[in-house]
């Protein structure tokens, strides 16, 4: 069931760094740390970001090339942040080692959550009628881009991120920059951070490399031809698009996630539990999927038979992941009779 939630974390992470820009740590952290058990260990939130930030390195170099094409990076204004972020992703990896999961891991599905909140509310960041391609970089943005980029470079390695959601709100906000060159010089230094961010990660705990070797390659090769596939299609559509696909994934996402890591501290039967608890993970299930497959269509220019297949195929697998999350027979028949009643409703 683990390389199930493997395949569908990288998945996720793909599509997001693709579409806006975002670190593979903001959907792959949480999938890992709350629904594979092998990655509840002392340290098995700091192994996720490490391979999170492996993830990182080709996703987001394949992404920026995209970008690239479609003349959507400049670094002419954000040369400043890079070199900040650079310098100090290494310390905040250490700093991460040395305070261990439950920082970690909290943080991270809060920052998922809030992040997909603010992108429905303002899906489109860039200012108004800016354009900053022939304009200097002041003493304003230099200042803005030396505190923010010091504070993203730490949290690239605390949080085992590549900092790219956070830098994609410093760019449209204070540095105003569009949304896709935004995301294109995001995913742009986020090759690097992320590289860095990795080596350190492997350097200060071996045991990332050496006993999880095949979670890396599966969540690197996997993350990597989504993020292609994704950024390919970021670059057909409008900013508003973007950003609203982006604040539903990590809005129900991040809902999820916390709820999956809590809920053993909510007081109630445990059947609800159990019920909350399933019905959580095909949330998940069917956000990453459905995304990841609609993408797919948009990219591949796929025909209405083979788009009806897919989404059959998607809808066979809800009955595996319901067997598979459940504990007990009982939960996956009272979701059975529960959606047989439902779709006989009328409204």
């Amino acid at each position: 069931m683990e390389y199930f939630w493997y395949i569908v974390a990288a998945l996720g992470a793909g599509v997001g760094t693709g579409l806006a820009g975002l670190s593979a740590a903001t959907v792959m952290v949480p999938i890992l740390i709350v629904l594979c058990p092998s990655f509840g260990g002392e340290y098995g939130a700091y192994q996720a970001t490490a391979i999170a930030l492996a993830s990182d390195i080709l996703g987001s170099a394949v992404s920026s090339s995209v970008y690239a094409r479609n003349g959507h990076i400049d670094l002419k204004h954000g040369w400043v942040m890079m070199a900040c972020i650079i310098s100090l992703s290494a310390v905040g990896s250490y700093a991460a080692y040395l305070v261990g999961n439950v920082v970690l891991g909290g943080f991270t599905l809060v920052l998922t959550f809030c992040i997909g909140i603010r992108f429905l509310i303002k899906p489109d960041t860039s200012k108004s009628g800016a354009d900053v391609s022939n304009v200097r970089l002041g003493w304003k943005e230099i200042l803005i881009s030396l505190f923010f980029g010091l504070t993203i470079g730490f949290g690239t390695g605390f949080v085992g991120t590549g900092g790219g959601m956070m830098m994609l709100v410093v760019f449209t906000a204070f540095l105003g920059y569009d949304l896709k060159t935004a995301v294109g010089t995001s995913t742009f230094i986020m090759t690097f951070t992320a590289l860095i961010g990795f080596v350190s990660h492997s350097l200060i705990h071996p045991a990332i490399v050496l006993e999880r070797w095949d979670v890396l390659l599966i969540c690197i090769v996997t993350a990597t031809a989504a993020s292609l596939i994704s950024a390919q299609f970021a670059n057909r559509v409008n900013n508003q698009t973007v950003g609203r696909v982006t604040g539903v994934i990590l809005t129900v996402l991040g809902a999820a996630m916390i709820y999956l890591n809590y809920f053993q501290d909510v007081t109630l039967p445990p059947l609800a539990l159990e019920l909350l608890h399933t019905l959580a993970v095909l949330v998940v299930f069917l956000l990453i999927a459905v995304c990841a497959a609609l993408v797919g269509f948009e990219f591949l220019h796929i025909d209405g038979e083979v788009r009806r297949k897919v989404l059959h195929t998607i809808a066979f697998l809800i009955i595996l992941v319901i067997l598979l999350a459940s504990e007990h027979w009982y939960v996956p028949a009272l979701l059975s009779v529960l959606f047989v009643v439902s779709s006989c409703i009328r409204f």
